[in-house]
């Protein structure tokens, strides 16, 4: 049971790890993201411990009621990444028990710059990507782009939201209107993010999300598929627990009401048999556990002051290396959108007489982490050396060579955003 004195120790302990953390500029590294945790976080894994339940269980579906909550969506299913978010949310628009599934050879339009578990799941799925370029600065691509890669093969769109920059969802859900093509949202980078005044990750028929301790909110390992379809809800859920034809949760055995009677469904099966070991679908398990919603729960109390710190600290950013365009292009918002950050990107532009090795090794030497924009051009990696692509993607070869991004995460303070400043600008003003 928590009592005030557990309380206060659990606290006092985090403060003196905090304090033993005291920024030092030039000796001190800066990561480019991390988490913030607390005494919340720590309690509610007390609970599981004590509680006894390490599996998916109450923490589970009291995390799932709050993202469903907050994003007023009817689904969330909460599961062990957002890589396997994003492998579920293709999977189960193949399900045979989706009324127009998408079968092998569909054309599924995806950018050719961003994270690899975008792509993937399109092409295990056997499906096949339909690269569209991106624009510098916002780092989405035009509603232009996306119209032209559309054709009588086309069955779906799935993206990420670069950075947290939100693609234009609002046009590509009239662009699609009519139509049999499916929007997929990697919302991943993007938790918070707005379009049109509406949150990312509500426009497509499933969005998905990644608890990593780089993003918006941290579970550790985790992630989770959204919808508002519980039929689809029931198919992300079937692929994720085994394949399996049952929906009951755990420790549930007859939520149905007729256990032993789906024979009758499958009769190629013995009588009555049971249920709970009925597959439909060839599945995996990609479950969480109540020990990642128990951290989950109590970042989402935090999420509110999580964006206006990050967005803070963006401004800041974009303020202070504001002199310095001639060299740089600085992110942009997309229209109609007020972002989330994940990061803060920065391109050099072309004919500066400077390279962004120069500018990654000068970071490196200040202790200021830094990341690429993930993988550049995909297509140019060694996994996908075999396929037989070949998109025209200019841009997206030019972030490659040229952008790198710097955090704004919430364990930044205002000293370590001053000192990023300082050196990136005496880097190109020395």
């Amino acid at each position: 049971m928590k009592t005030q004195r557990a309380h206060d120790q659990i606290i006092k302990a985090l403060q003196g790890e905090r304090e033993k953390k005291t920024f030092i500029p030039g000796l001190s590294y800066i990561p480019p993201s991390g988490k913030v945790v607390g005494g919340e976080e720590i309690f509610n894994l007390i609970d599981v411990v004590t509680e006894q339940h390490y599996t998916e269980g109450v923490w589970v579906d009291r995390f799932e009621k709050a993202l469903q909550s907050y994003f007023g969506l009817r689904c969330a299913s909460m599961v062990n990444s957002g890589s396997s978010a994003n492998l579920l949310a293709i999977s189960a628009l193949m399900s045979p028990k989706m009324q127009y599934p998408l079968k092998p050879g569909d054309e599924v339009i995806t950018l050719a710059c961003g994270f690899p578990t975008t792509l993937n799941p399109i092409i295990q799925n056997g499906l096949k990507p339909v690269f569209v370029d991106v624009e510098l600065g916002t780092y989405v691509p035009r509603i232009e782009n996306i119209k032209a890669a559309i054709n009588r093969n086309t069955r779906a769109i799935f993206m990420a939201h670069t950075l947290g920059n939100p693609l234009p969802m609002q046009k590509i859900r009239d662009l699609v209107k009519g139509r049999p093509i499916y929007v997929i949202e990697d919302n991943c980078d993007a938790m918070g993010s707005y379009h049109h005044d509406y949150l990312t990750g509500t426009f497509g028929v499933i969005s998905t999300l990644s608890f990593y301790p780089a993003h918006h909110i941290t579970t550790g390992e985790g992630g989770a598929v959204l919808t508002n379809s519980p039929r689809i809800k029931k198919i992300i859920e079937s692929y994720r627990d085994w394949g399996r034809d049952c929906w009951c949760n755990p420790g549930d055995e007859n939520t149905c009401g007729k256990r032993f009677e789906w024979w009758t469904t499958y009769p190629e099966l013995p009588n009555h048999y049971d249920h709970k070991y009925i597959y439909s679908h060839v599945g995996y398990n990609l479950k969480s556990t109540d020990f990642q919603a128990a951290i989950g729960l109590a970042q989402m109390d935090r999420l509110p002051d999580f964006i206006a710190r990050r967005r803070e600290n963006f401004l800041k950013l974009k303020s202070g290396l504001r002199e310095l365009e001639e060299f740089l292009i600085l992110p942009e918002s997309s229209p109609y959108s007020q972002p989330n950050w994940f990061g803060f990107p920065i391109t050099i532009r072309k004919g500066t007489g400077f390279v962004r090795s120069q500018l990654a090794e000068h970071l490196e030497k200040r202790k200021i982490g830094f990341r690429f924009l993930f993988g550049g051009n995909l297509v140019k990696h060694p996994a996908y050396r075999d396929y037989d692509w070949n998109p025209h993607v200019p841009n997206s070869d030019y972030i490659a060579e040229s952008t790198l991004w710097v955090g704004v995460w919430p364990g930044l303070t205002d000293l370590m955003i001053t000192y990023m400043i300082g050196e990136i600008t005496d880097f190109f003003k020395r």
